[in-house]
């Protein structure tokens, strides 16, 4: 599996997106940034979120792109986005929206992870209080971890 799926420079504390559209870009330009995907798979990604929400609970969304965008990722890569005030995903409230790209469906993997910290509420409130990007990625090195 790739080695650091999650690096700091993928992980922003204070996201300006105000919409869940905006939000989709902003995680995915992230791995656009990384060079984990091409600017192909954000609009897979927004392609997705139209046919099936991506929202997971706990404030957390997972957006990621459509099957046919496989061609757009060129290594797994994780990115994640907080938000000081809640987007409105389809009527529910998102503080984290992490893009994720896959390949050979490591992200199978990857999202056990995540759901596992997000399905912690005194987790999901370490996230929310977190000072800086340096601290959300300490809370989440584990992701990395094989």
């Amino acid at each position: 599996m790739t080695d650091q799926i999650l690096t700091v420079s993928t992980v922003v504390a204070a996201g300006s997106a105000t919409t869940r559209d905006e939000a989709i870009r902003e995680a995915g330009e992230l791995l656009v940034t990384a060079g984990a995907v091409t600017p192909a798979y954000v609009d897979a990604m927004l392609e997705r979120e139209g046919s099936v929400s991506t929202y997971m609970g706990n404030y957390l969304a997972i957006p990621h792109g459509t099957n046919e965008a496989k061609d757009a990722i060129t290594r797994s890569a994780l990115s994640l986005v907080r938000y000081s005030q809640p987007i409105d995903w389809n009527g529910d409230e998102v503080r984290f929206a992490v893009g994720i790209a896959g390949l050979n469906n490591e992200h199978l993997e990857i999202l056990s992870k995540i759901a596992i910290v997000f399905s912690d509420e005194d987790e999901v409130q370490k996230l929310i209080d977190a000072a800086d990007a340096n601290e959300l990625f300490t809370l989440l090195e584990e992701v990395n971890a094989e």
